[in-house]
């Protein structure tokens, strides 16, 4: 290799560890931003009676899955659209068969695909007839099929949401129904507040991940059951 190949080579890879670094540093202010926010909530809310409490984090109307008054809430930011959110599911499943009274799933909705929002309020009609889990997982189990991000097939989605066992006529009229445009429209509010750009983006006693991945879940959870069963 000659002298100026060298050169191009320590060039480009001078480039690639700058670029590098200042992700890493981009990455680490946002997490610091974020989680600054983040506090600044739970500090909030832990001023408030406990049957008051209604923040950006928990909401009433969102969805939840275990005990309601469990020490430890996983807050999910969820887009039924989205890959890594139907790989994590089963994660978070196994997480409250683990800890069945430790640990509670709160579905916050981060509709960032197209088409999501149209199957997110599907899902909050599937609440009114009491469906939202077995649609829910029949709408990720079907995901490849209708998630097309270019194109979604939202009839194929409403398909597998009837097959669930739900009344498709009744919940697509529920669908159009303000209070569910406003559930919708307050997630969004409370995600962009809380400066969340990805899915799934969770957040445990209101602790974001230090990184991305289901063993550092899997921790993060451990560790504040640990604290509350002291």
């Amino acid at each position: 290799m000659n002298s100026k190949k060298i050169t191009v080579v320590a060039l480009v890879a001078i480039v690639l560890v700058f670029f590098f670094l200042g992700m890493n540093a981009y990455q680490k202010r946002v997490q610091n931003s974020q989680a600054e926010k983040v506090s600044q909530v739970v500090q909030q809310a832990g001023s408030e009676p406990a049957s008051q409490t209604d923040n950006r984090l928990v909401r009433f109307h969102s969805p939840v899955f275990g005990p309601s008054n469990a020490p430890v809430t996983i807050v999910e930011f969820f887009d039924p659209a989205c890959e890594t959110c139907r790989a994590f599911y089963p994660i978070v499943k196994d997480i409250l068969k683990q800890y069945p009274n430790d640990v509670r799933l709160v579905i916050r909705y981060a509709p960032f695909h197209a088409g999501s929002d149209q199957v997110v309020k599907l899902l909050e009609a599937a609440k009114r007839q009491n469906k939202y889990q077995p649609v829910l997982e029949m709408i990720l189990a079907t995901q490849p099929q209708w998630a097309d991000h270019g194109k979604p097939n939202i009839e194929l989605a409403f398909r597998a949401a009837q097959e669930a066992g739900l009344d498709i006529a009744k919940a697509q009229a529920d669908a159009q129904g303000s209070d569910i445009a406003a559930v919708l429209q307050q997630d969004i509010e409370d995600l962009t507040a809380l400066e969340v750009t990805k899915t799934p983006t969770f957040f445990v006693n209101g602790r974001g991940l230090p990184s991305f991945g289901d063993q550092q879940l899997l921790a993060l959870v451990a560790e504040e059951v640990a604290k509350a069963r002291k």
